[in-house]
């Protein structure tokens, strides 16, 4: 797509190029879809490290989230600028530019002498991962034809639902080899040889320069970063100090922030300028439907993976290859998910996130009843059931979502469209895990090493049990979004809920 910020206009005098001019797509597909698979990988891999670094490094509670956090606010925060920068500047730049910043952030993140560095780096690697995913999303967009887009989409959202849930797994496999001075270390090295070998290949993506270089707005860029900044930092080390007075004068501010931020894109719109959102297209039902869908579903899904692994291994003392064991039958439904919601989705239409989201509401649901009632006799194997159903309904949303929502959008505004989706994903990420974090750390005892380990057991399973009510209403409220984005308005002003037939 003309990425993330490209206008209606702009889009219309300048239409996508043919798919003729990539010489080899399966190579550039190739490409492209490791990078987006590991900067997935890099958000889920973290979790089964967090009792390693906390030991490791002495870290707290709240500095272990901003690790896995950091990284998603960071993302999100240069999302939408990143895209405007390849509009300008040719994809292909920014895609190296932003794999080389990611590669040598896992650099520093493998050797970080200190929790602080740590986050840094962390954060470091949000900004050259959001760097490179505009650029993976603006080539699909413009160099695939509308005949192969909706597979090359669903081989997209594949990527990210198996990268989400093998990394735990991997993950735990790593920090069980027990290298000597590495551990959760070699979580963050693995990244250093697939970023080199997508660099080394750079040259089969195309530039793709736009013809009309719009300008940027750079109050909007500070409006935006800062906002999100102000609301997210609050509420994932707030908690682990006490709800401090600066907390809550963070939170406000960013009300404020990000209602200016609204302003600002909405009087430059009036203005015929170019803003970095198009508030616009909020006056389309299905958009609007749509970025609630996202939001709920995707404030569940990296607290369910990085609370779980924190369950079973502070609570009940398991190794991180048992946590990323776990979360396996998760991670092979996830595949076979996914490899039938291309299909299931072009016949079925948007009834398929419909069931999708309510099979993984009753998962949840499911496994929030085994938790309460087997408390701290749970074990591994009793929640592997669920987690399979939990899995194909994963895999079948995370592939077919994108391209069901974005073939019901008018094509003028498929661009700005997918970049308003894909930026609230990595929000709704960030702030379900602070959300999240906090539903699970609020029973926990202040001073863990004073309480019995049968104590702590039961804690774990109370805190866990928490967590999946949280994860049982966000999935719901996702369900309700789809039900509702399902139903063709009364004036007939947007398309239908089964995408046409000409776009597939």
């Amino acid at each position: 797509m003309a990425s993330t910020v490209a206008g209606e206009r702009g889009k219309e005098q300048h239409p996508p190029a043919p798919a003729a001019r990539l010489p080899r797509p399966r190579l550039t597909l190739t490409v492209l879809l490791c990078a987006t698979f590991m900067q997935f990988l890099d958000i889920s891999i973290v979790n089964v490290a967090v009792p390693s670094i906390q030991r490791d490094l002495h870290a707290g509670s709240g500095t272990v989230e901003l690790v896995a956090s950091g990284y998603t606010l960071a993302y999100a925060c240069v999302l939408i600028t990143a895209g405007r920068l390849g509009d300008r500047y040719g994809y292909r730049r920014l895609f190296v530019t932003g794999m080389a910043v990611f590669t040598l952030a896992s650099l520093a993140c493998a050797v970080a002498p200190d929790s602080a560095t740590l986050v840094l780096a962390r954060i470091v690697q949000g900004v050259g991962s959001g760097l490179m995913a505009p650029q993976v999303l603006s080539v699909i967009q413009v160099e695939f034809p509308p005949s192969s887009r909706g597979k090359v989409f669903g081989s997209y959202g594949t990527a990210i639902g198996t990268a989400t849930v093998v990394g735990p797994v991997l993950g735990g496999l790593l920090i069980a080899l027990r290298l000597p001075h590495l551990d959760w270390r070699l979580v963050f090295a693995i990244n250093i040889p697939v970023g080199l070998a997508a660099m080394a290949a750079f040259r089969l993506i195309p530039p793709s320069v736009r013809q009309v270089r719009e300008r940027l707005d750079p109050v909007g860029v500070a409006l935006g970063v800062a906002g999100l900044a102000l609301l997210l930092y609050p509420l994932a080390v707030g908690r682990q100090q006490g709800w401090p007075g600066w907390s809550w004068v963070s939170l406000g501010a960013a009300v404020v922030v990000l209602t200016l931020f609204a302003w600002t894109q909405f009087r430059r719109e009036r203005r015929g300028l170019d803003p970095l959102l198009h508030l616009r297209l909020l006056g389309n039902r299905t958009v609007r439907l749509g970025l609630l869908v996202v939001l709920a579903f995707f404030a569940g899904v990296p607290p369910f993976f990085f609370l779980l692994s924190v369950y079973l291994q502070a609570g009940f003392g398991h190794s991180a290859l048992v946590a990323g064991l776990t979360q396996l039958p998760f991670a092979v439904t996830t595949a076979v998910g996914s490899r039938a919601a291309g299909s299931l989705a072009r016949r079925y239409g948007t009834v398929v996130l419909v069931y999708a989201t309510g099979a993984l509401t009753v998962a949840m649901a499911a496994l929030a009843l085994i938790v309460e009632f087997a408390g701290a006799q749970a074990t591994p194997w009793e929640l592997a059931a669920p987690m399979l159903v939990g899995g194909t309904a994963f895999g079948i949303f995370t592939a077919s979502a994108f391209t069901v929502l974005l073939a019901q959008v008018p094509a003028s505004a498929a661009g700005s469209a997918s970049g308003m989706l894909t930026t609230v994903q990595q929000v709704a990420g960030s702030l379900g895990l602070t959300i999240g974090a906090v539903v699970f750390f609020a029973s926990q005892p202040l001073v863990a090493h004073q309480v019995s380990p049968t104590a702590l057991r039961h804690t774990a399973a109370t805190s866990f049990f928490h967590t999946l009510l949280y994860e049982t209403a966000v999935f719901a409220l996702a369900c309700v979004g789809t039900v509702v984005l399902r139903r063709r308005p009364r004036d007939g002003s947007e398309l239908s809920a089964r995408p046409n037939p000409s776009e597939r």
